[in-house]
């Protein structure tokens, strides 16, 4: 008889103690003689055949709430490229999905909201984030307990989107290139804002904290669109609800990890939202980081996804060069500058973390 979720045995010490989870805690030094460490930002699917087939008739939003789909999903790419991390199947509309908003993700489109945020009754009407929410959340943890007692000494990485992005979302009501709403509504209503953005910052740290409680060694905010903002509007109107919800894991010891695309030109910010790493996109020079960011601060990156599409040559120069640069970091985890496209060879992605491991 299989054991039930809730009662498998604690995560491993070993994960939680593992050289990656020690170099994204700031702790590098520690672990400066044993192999680079490595993951890939959407690694969970998109370029496996496995991952296609697993999810066959399964629509996204439905595979994620499905703790063994979700463990299967999570395992494929550490048994094929032997990374040193899962990072947890998830999407940023999952949180979303089980507040009770009406949310889909459309192929070839993305998420697609049925009702967004227009009005002060829009944010009037949402949910409140009580202990109903908290018990929605019961899949996330049966997904995590199950993920991290069958990936034992590997750690796992809990997942979820920040404030501005999924609220960005809510007020567009699909993708947009420009955010024209949600950067008028942060301007002109910046009460009504606040109140979507904490909101959204509630939901989402207690996504964060059901998955640290549940096992995951470590935690990402994924911020996709906190780019397209000047440093001064991301510091009064986003920096608070980002830190708002990294606040929900704090006390529970755990590396934090904070990722926007294009914000090499506010990374002090990002890390004053409350990572112990920055994440940084293919833009940003990680000696550039180091300097910039306070000492001790751990870095994530950044081989630009193209060179995944490149000559070997290229790019196993490149991750060599990132390697010997991360050395010079208080903690240092190899990435990709955003995630790995779905046209992606697996093998490619196989024989960059072999030769990562061998630098």
């Amino acid at each position: 008889m299989s054991t039930p979720h809730s009662e498998l045995p604690p995560v491993s010490s070993a994960a939680r103690e593992s050289a990656l989870v020690k170099r994204l805690a700031g702790r590098g030094a520690e672990v400066a003689s044993e192999p680079p460490s490595v993951w890939f930002m959407r690694q969970a699917g998109r370029s496996l055949p496995e991952y296609r087939k697993a999810r066959e008739g399964t629509s996204m939003l439905e595979s994620c709430l499905m703790p063994e789909l979700v463990t299967e999903i999570t395992l494929q790419p550490v048994r094929r490229h032997k990374v040193d991390a899962g990072i947890f199947f998830s999407d940023i509309m999952v949180p979303l999905k089980l507040a009770g908003i009406d949310v889909s993700i459309e192929p070839g489109t993305g998420p697609v909201l049925t009702h967004p945020i227009r009005s002060k009754a829009d944010i009037d009407a949402l949910p409140p984030v009580d202990d109903v929410y908290r018990a929605a959340l019961e899949p996330i943890r049966e997904a995590v307990r199950l993920t991290t007692h069958e990936l034992d000494k590997k750690p796992l990485i809990g997942f979820c989107g920040a404030p501005f992005t999924v609220a960005s979302y809510m007020v567009e009501g699909r993708p947009s290139r420009d955010h024209l709403r949600t950067r008028a509504l942060m301007t002109a209503e910046p009460e009504l804002w606040a109140r979507l953005a904490q909101w959204v910052a509630d939901i989402s740290g207690e996504f964060l904290r059901a998955q640290v409680e549940a096992g995951a060694s470590a935690v990402q905010l994924f911020d996709s669109w906190a780019g397209s903002l000047a440093e001064a509007t991301y510091r009064a109107h986003v920096l608070p609800f980002s830190r708002a919800a990294l606040d929900y894991v704090r006390d529970l010891d755990v590396p934090r990890i904070h990722f926007g695309v294009g914000t090499g030109h506010m990374l002090s910010a990002i890390h004053e939202a409350g990572a112990t790493t920055v994440g940084l996109d293919h833009r940003t020079p990680i000696p550039t980081a180091i300097e910039t960011l306070p000492a001790g601060t751990a870095v994530q990156g950044n081989l630009d996804p193209a060179l995944l599409f490149s000559s070997e040559e290229a790019r196993f120069a490149e991750a060599a060069r990132i390697v010997r640069e991360g050395r010079t970091a208080a903690g240092h985890v190899v990435n990709l500058g955003h995630g790995v496209p779905p046209e992606t060879d697996p093998q490619v992605l196989t024989d960059l973390v072999a030769f990562i491991h061998e630098q």
